[in-house]
């Protein structure tokens, strides 16, 4: 891949990986809750799944899926309640006050294989990769190394995006210092990661 098809890549990448949506809700809570370094186990499962979905699209697969409606919508449905049970867990520790005032509650372990399920149950991803592979993935540029090097941009962009992502939502709760103030701002991010699910769920009861 040349240097001006790469740099169109990015370019191409860079509202999609920027714009709201679920992973991206997902680290800021993580980050707003924990900061950067607990959200790096998830960050490095959901990249680890964004390679090798992207990678297998690229190569001929998931055709099922992109073709199938049925199958998008149950995936959609099962991420809708995977992050309805995240902004679940968010929202009961923010909630959970101890005598004294301080948040209660065991901390939120987020891991790898949290990270790996958002985006394995995101069909919106699949669609994603696949008109990716639709502009990109054409004639000079084809066949694996192609497809490797248009995989590991969007990998990368992605995983710079989200880590952006997760500083934000840390930065946000650094500005609110009062034990009282933070645990609104978690109430705050736990209650977007369920609106995130919503936004997951509507589409595929209506489809």
């Amino acid at each position: 891949m040349d240097s001006e098809v790469a740099i169109a890549l990015i370019i191409f990448l860079l509202p999609l990986a920027y714009s709201p949506g679920p992973g991206n809700a997902f680290f800021a809570s993580i980050g707003a809750a924990h900061g950067l370094r607990a959200a790096i186990p998830a960050l490095l499962g959901y990249h680890a799944a964004t390679f090798v979905v992207t990678a297998m699209i690229g190569m001929g697969a998931g055709f099922l899926l992109l073709s199938e409606p049925r199958v998008a919508r149950v995936l959609a449905i099962l991420g809708a309640a995977y992050v309805f049970r995240l902004g679940y867990v968010f929202l009961k520790a923010s909630l959970q006050v101890q005598a004294g005032g301080e948040v209660g509650g065991a901390p939120l372990k987020i891991g790898f294989v949290d990270g790996a399920l958002i985006l394995l149950f995101n069909p919106k991803a699949y669609y994603i990769i696949g008109l990716l592979f639709t502009q990109f993935l054409v004639p000079p540029n084809v066949g694996l190394a192609a497809v490797l090097n248009i995989t590991t941009i969007f990998t990368l962009n992605n995983l710079v995006a989200f880590s952006v992502w997760t500083l934000a939502g840390a930065g946000i709760a650094r500005l609110f210092t009062s034990e009282t103030a933070s645990r609104r701002i978690n109430i705050v991010f736990a209650l977007c990661l369920i609106g995130v699910g919503v936004w997951m769920l509507i589409p595929a009861l209506a489809g």
